[in-house]
């Protein structure tokens, strides 16, 4: 069942890194993000999903 949570959230991470790259932000500002997300595991995942996803572009400008 460890194996399954884990995997999952890897790919979530990973969707999340793919979508904050695809963003018109710049490379610093990506980086930054995407470390945060990948580091904070589900908390970051549904951090990203709920509420940075709509706002990173307005941070970031």
């Amino acid at each position: 069942m460890g194996t399954i949570l884990y995997l999952a959230g890897l790919i979530c991470a990973i969707w999340c890194v793919v979508d904050i790259f695809k963003k018109p932000i710049g490379i610093i500002g990506k980086i930054i993000t995407a470390v945060l997300v990948w580091c904070t595991s589900w908390v970051g995942v549904i951090a990203y999903y709920f509420w940075i996803r709509h706002n990173v572009t307005s941070w970031f400008k």
